[in-house]
């Protein structure tokens, strides 16, 4: 048998079969006709595409507001693992459900309610004098919204695990509360915290909804990838919006294959040193 199964537990054909269809139909068919719809335009169709100045502009835009968005997340998310792990309060309960609210609402949803919020006669963009919607900085705050459960949820099982005997052990040997957080606690969240960041940067460069609504989708100034993409579907040019769509998951699959290999490699290393 070209498989065997290395369980006593009984159906790994069966089971494995339906995984290896479902995969089939949900990502890897669709990935194919991308690629399919790309090859037909030849390669100098395909360079003229994607290096458009308006599609070199988006696909920056887009990965410079994810990388802050996850940057912003790492801070803030951590911080909200940390206080619903390590302390108990009225409303703990309720504070925890709503880290996962942004996964609940549809995006349209989010993206209305931020624009009400920040427009310039907004609640609360009345008050700045600055700009917040129709620029970059509506981008990153949609994206900050949409990809922040995904840090916190992949540190708060990780701290829920984490030994408070460990801390006491450090304190007890004269260790100020950062030299314990920095030598004790943050190389068991390292691992943990790239998962978070690959999950949360790519919902962030694939993010639509939200963000269409507060970014206003000005080309050069806050228009993303997947605004071009959509643009492009709605000419009639499914090449084109193939082409944009195959480069982006390109460049997302080698930014995510660099936090595979970094969260591999701080795994291994925190293994060898248990």
């Amino acid at each position: 048998m070209l498989l065997k199964s290395r369980t006593i537990l009984p159906g790994f054909g069966l089971s494995f079969g339906i995984s290896l269809f479902t995969l089939s139909l949900l990502v890897l068919i669709p990935f194919a006709m991308l690629i399919y719809h790309t090859a037909g335009m030849g390669w100098s169709k395909f360079w003229e595409t994607i290096s458009h100045a308006q599609v070199l502009a988006a696909i920056y835009l887009t990965l410079k507001m994810s990388f802050f968005a996850v940057l912003t997340n790492l801070v803030f998310g951590t911080m909200t693992a940390w206080v619903l792990v390590r302390y108990q309060f009225f409303g703990r309960s309720v504070v925890n459900a709503l880290v996962d609210l942004p996964f609940a609402l549809p995006t349209a949803v989010t993206g209305i309610a931020l624009a009400t919020l920040y427009a310039p006669s907004g609640w609360l963009g009345r008050w700045f004098d600055f700009k917040i919607a129709f620029t970059p900085l509506g981008i990153w705050l949609a994206l900050v919204v949409v990809s922040f459960p995904f840090i916190v949820r992949a540190v708060q099982p990780v701290l829920e695990d984490l030994s408070p005997e460990l801390e006491e052990a450090a304190a007890t040997l004269g260790a100020g509360h950062l030299t314990i957080f920095r030598r004790v606690v943050l190389p068991e969240l390292i691992p943990a915290l790239l998962t978070g960041s690959g999950m949360a940067f790519a919902r962030a460069t694939g993010e639509y909804g939200s963000v269409v609504f507060i970014a206003g989708s000005i080309p050069y100034v806050s228009e993303i990838l997947p605004v071009i993409i959509t643009a492009k579907l709605e000419l009639f040019d499914v090449a084109g919006a193939s082409a944009v769509a195959l480069f982006m998951l390109l460049i997302s699959f080698v930014i995510l294959f660099v936090f595979n290999i970094t969260q591999w490699f701080f795994s291994k290393r925190l293994g060898a040193k248990v």
